[in-house]
């Protein structure tokens, strides 16, 4: 069985006090062990959650980082004054890449905050474009290669490169599969190379249907078209999966999922629980 929490996320479960940020973090916890995939923004929400629903964070066996925006990765000091020394973290090689994005005409820094030497004094990195299996089962999926759809962008995300304003190529962007009894359950940080790019590039790497995806989709960004587009692919070609989105998903979005797929939308604040 595998049970998955959300720990961090824009919006808290009301029937208990956790907290809420902009950002993201799950734990997931499978037969083989723990993995954390993403830190949230400040530590402080994703400690207090986590003491909340009883998780250890120390017990982790690995950690996952999604893409370097620091609503992601801002809680990972909090995170490793926990966790256990040499905890390995699994990532793109593009994850120290600065990152920023424009506010009111100035650039502004939301790339991982922290240096490499901050990291490797506490974590052993494993950074790869190629999906790697942490545990059993519980797999990367490395960097999105193909991307044939549309992708989760935000106009204002940039990198610099010879001190020229690029548009981010979001290269460090990836997901979780993990192997359920029933099919492989996706978990998305922000999927800013595209949901269906994701959803196709799992679909090619392992076998099984896709039941759930959970988690930020960027769909926040998505036009009409590219809506339908999604919905029409979720329907036709993956047999409408359980969908938890959050995040940057957005709440129009959101409605149009539902809209599709009924109560197979479901909400996933922090503090949900999950089991497959």
């Amino acid at each position: 069985m595998l049970t998955i929490r959300c720990l961090v996320e824009d919006t808290a479960s009301p029937s208990q006090p956790f907290k809420a940020e902009h950002g993201v973090s799950f734990h997931v916890e499978a037969p083989a062990g723990q993995v954390l995939f993403d830190t949230g923004a400040s530590g402080a929400v994703l400690l207090h959650n986590a003491d909340l629903l009883g998780i250890d964070l120390a017990a982790v066996d690995a950690l996952a980082i999604s893409h370097a925006h620091d609503d992601h990765t801002g809680g990972l000091r909090r995170f490793m004054d926990r966790a256990r020394p040499d905890l390995p973290l699994y990532a793109s090689p593009d994850l120290f890449r600065p990152r920023y994005t424009r506010r009111s005409g100035k650039r502004k820094s939301i790339g991982l905050p922290y240096s490499r030497s901050e990291l490797e004094a506490r974590l052993y990195l494993c950074l790869t474009p190629d999906p790697v299996e942490m545990l059993h089962g519980v797999w990367t999926t490395g960097e999105i290669m193909h991307r044939r759809f549309f992708e989760g962008r935000s106009p204002s995300h940039h990198v610099l490169v010879n001190g020229h304003r690029l548009a981010d190529p979001y290269r460090d962007d990836l997901s979780l599969v993990l192997e359920a009894d029933g099919g492989l359950v996706v978990v998305c940080g922000c999927c800013h190379a595209g949901l269906l790019n994701t959803l196709d590039q799992v679909r090619h790497l392992f076998a099984g249907e896709i039941v759930a995806v959970l988690g930020g989709t960027h769909l926040v960004s998505a036009d009409d078209d590219m809506l339908a587009q999604a919905v029409d692919a979720l329907r036709e070609e993956y047999g409408s999966p359980m969908l938890y989105v959050n995040h940057c998903t957005g709440q129009k979005s959101t409605a149009a999922l539902a809209a599709a797929f009924g109560d197979r939308v479901q909400p996933c604040p922090a503090g949900t629980t999950l089991t497959f």
